[in-house]
C-alpha cells in the first residue's frame, strides 16, 4: 500500500513540474534565449526595430473549428499571434483581453488580424470550449504536439512558455514579443507602434 502511494506521489510530483514548466504564470522570468535583436523593455515586452527584423516562419494549417488557414494571406496587416492551451491558468487569465483587444481594433477598423496557435490540447473540443467561454472570435491554427511553435527562428520563442505573444509587422516580419501573460495595455503597447509605422 505505502508503495502505492509513493509511486503516485512521485507521479503528481512530475506531472506538476512539466505542467509548471510548460505555462509560465507571468511572475518570473522565462526561461530561453533572448536571441535576435530584441531589446526588452518593461513587463517582458521585446521589440525590435524596423530595419532589424525577421521575417516570420510560414504557420498554415488546421484551424480548432476545421477550417483552412495560412497567416501568409494576412501580410498587410499587422499580425497578432497567441500561443495558448486550454489547460494553463495563464491563457486563461489574458484570455479575456485578447478578446477585448481584438473587438476593440476591429470595431475601430484597424488593420490588425489576431491568430491563435493553440497548443498541447489533445482535443479540439476543450480548444472550441475555451474559445466559447472567452468570447474569442478570431481563428485559432490547431497545433497540438507544438510544431508550429518550432517552426520559428532559434531564440524568438521559448516552446516551454506558454502563453507567448507575437506582433508581426505590415509585412510579416517579427516586430515585437512577450513570453509571459499580458493584459490590455500591455497588448496595446505591443500592437499600437506596429500600427503607427509607415
Amino acid at each position: 500500500m505505502r508503495i502505492g502511494r509513493a509511486l503516485l506521489l512521485a507521479a503528481v510530483t512530475l506531472a506538476s513540474a512539466v505542467t509548471l514548466s510548460a505555462c509560465d504564470d507571468g511572475g518570473g522570468k522565462p526561461n530561453g534565449s533572448a536571441g535576435g535583436n530584441y531589446v526588452t523593455g518593461a513587463g517582458g515586452i521585446s521589440t525590435v526595430a524596423k530595419g532589424s527584423r525577421t521575417e516570420a516562419p510560414k504557420l498554415d494549417g488546421e484551424t480548432v473549428d476545421g477550417k483552412p488557414l495560412d497567416v501568409t494571406s494576412l501580410k498587410g496587416k499587422v499580425v497578432v499571434l497567441n500561443v495558448w492551451g486550454s489547460w494553463c491558468p495563464p491563457c486563461r487569465n489574458e484570455a479575456k483581453y485578447f478578446a477585448q483587444v481584438s473587438k476593440e481594433l476591429a470595431d475601430g477598423g484597424k488593420d490588425v488580424a489576431f491568430v491563435g496557435i493553440n497548443t498541447r490540447d489533445n482535443s479540439k473540443q476543450n480548444a472550441v470550449a475555451f474559445e466559447e467561454n472567452f468570447g474569442i472570435t478570431y481563428p485559432s491554427l490547431y497545433d497540438p504536439d507544438g510544431k508550429l511553435m518550432l517552426r520559428f527562428p532559434a531564440g524568438t520563442l521559448n516552446p516551454q512558455a506558454i502563453p507567448s505573444t507575437i506582433v508581426l509587422d505590415k509585412e510579416g516580419k517579427i516586430a515585437a514579443r512577450t513570453l509571459v501573460a499580458i493584459n490590455d495595455q500591455q497588448l496595446r503597447s505591443m500592437i499600437d507602434p506596429v500600427l503607427a509605422e509607415q
